[in-house]
């Protein structure tokens, strides 16, 4: 397991186990606020970074 998926695995049993997300988009916030605990108990910086596309729907 490289350590992207190693980290995600934690990621999905340390912040996101036994809870219920009504869509997506409440899902989505709840793995940037994991990721920002894991980082602040961890002490090293996160950083969100947004990828645009091209297309439009």
């Amino acid at each position: 397991m490289n350590p992207i998926e190693l980290e995600w695995q934690h990621l999905k049993k340390d912040e996101l186990s036994g809870q219920m997300f009504d869509d997506e988009l409440d899902l989505a916030y709840a793995v940037i606020n994991g990721i920002q605990a894991r980082g602040e108990r961890g002490n090293y910086n996160t950083e969100r970074v947004k990828f645009y596309s091209n297309s439009t729907p």
